[in-house]
């Protein structure tokens, strides 16, 4: 026998002999993908619910969407994709997550997942009657309907399993500090600063609870950003908004303190529900790496892409404002919300917590 038909043979036993691990191995990623992602939140979640309800709280306009496909505005208040679009790609059920009250979305769409959140919602049941928006209770609400319409397509026992092996994020809390706590004296007048965040942590308990009473099992949780390195933040706070603008420590360290007592009461719950995945998603850390570390590339940290930077957001950014030519050398595309490129970095650094969540 010659050396190259031996090697042959060895070649095709090895594949025998693999074949079986490597269906396997490829079965075992296939299970590793979830059904279907669900997102509950604020603004930082919304790809356009608001569009569809009487509020101000819009962006379904230009220059909003600038960089998404086609160029639409699409309701996602940044200039592309939000973070959720990315996790969505990431663990392959689809392209891009639509809003729950689009009518136009098919059951095949509807089955891979939405996103309940309506930009300038909080846990706080007073934040979303500032705005006239979408409350987390009524998120719930939708999420039950969504799962009759489903159980009328593809039947109740699909339907549980379904959600069973789904995603969810939820993404919320910078409302209830940026826009009522620390804006309307109301909340500010009968709770201190650390019993409001208790208050919170409270309301986002109740909320998780009725997740998990629906099925619920795979659970990705957000942490608040530095809120102090807000443009606008910045801007209202700072001594002179011009030519002094750093972050502003006290409104992050209120998001350090939230954050710390998120995770002991993910703890708590993971505890008490021992069937069911829950993680924490740090934002805080990445946001504070691009705008104070100078991790990546970023030229401008402390001002948004949009108008002048220092105050817009929803309709003060507008097919009228000054647009500023590469949105990805900004951390933020209004002063609020960040650029689809510090979305997709934020979405990166989820991923193994993600993993850990799904896998």
């Amino acid at each position: 026998m010659s050396l190259l038909i031996f090697f042959i043979i060895l070649l095709l036993i090895f594949l025998m002999l693999e074949a079986p691990l490597l269906i396997q191995a490829q079965s075992n990623n296939n299970n590793n993908l979830v059904s279907a992602i669900f997102i509950f939140g604020d603004s930082t979640a919304d790809p356009g619910n608001n569009n569809y309800i009487s509020t101000p709280f819009k962006s379904n306009f230009s220059p909003y969407g600038k960089d998404f496909l086609n160029h639409v505005p699409t309701g996602r208040f940044t200039n592309g994709m939000l973070a959720n679009d990315f996790i969505a790609r990431y663990v392959g059920v689809k392209e891009y997550v639509p809003p729950y009250l689009d009518q136009s979305l098919s059951i095949e769409e509807l089955k891979t997942g939405v996103s309940f959140a309506s930009a300038g919602t909080g846990f706080d049941p007073l934040t979303p009657k500032i705005s006239n928006v979408i409350s987390l209770s009524k998120q719930i609400e939708y999420f039950k309907e969504y799962q009759e319409k489903m159980e009328a397509a593809i039947g109740k026992e699909q339907t549980q399993n379904l959600i069973k092996e789904s995603l969810f994020i939820i993404s919320a809390g910078t409302n209830d500090f940026v826009v009522n706590y620390n804006t309307l004296p109301i909340r500010s007048k009968t709770y201190t600063l650390s019993t409001y965040t208790d208050f919170l942590l409270q309301h986002l308990q109740l909320f998780l609870q009725k997740l998990l009473d629906q099925g619920a099992r795979k659970i990705g949780m957000v942490g608040l950003p530095p809120m102090g390195c807000l443009p606008i933040v910045i801007t209202i706070h700072s001594d002179n908004a011009f030519s002094k603008r750093d972050c502003i420590d006290f409104y992050s360290s209120i998001a350090r303190d939230y954050n710390s007592k998120l995770q002991k009461k993910l703890n708590d719950i993971k505890f008490a529900n021992l069937g069911s995945r829950f993680a924490y998603l740090d934002i805080y850390g990445p946001l504070m790496d691009m705008i104070v570390g100078h991790k990546y590339d970023f030229e401008k940290a402390n001002y948004g892409c949009c108008g002048t930077g220092l105050l817009e957001g929803a309709f003060l950014c507008n097919p009228s404002s000054y647009v500023c030519k590469n949105a990805s050398k900004y951390v933020f595309w209004d002063s609020i919300h960040p650029t689809e490129k510090t979305y997709y970095l934020i979405s990166q650094t989820f991923q193994p917590t993600i993993d850990s969540i799904t896998k």
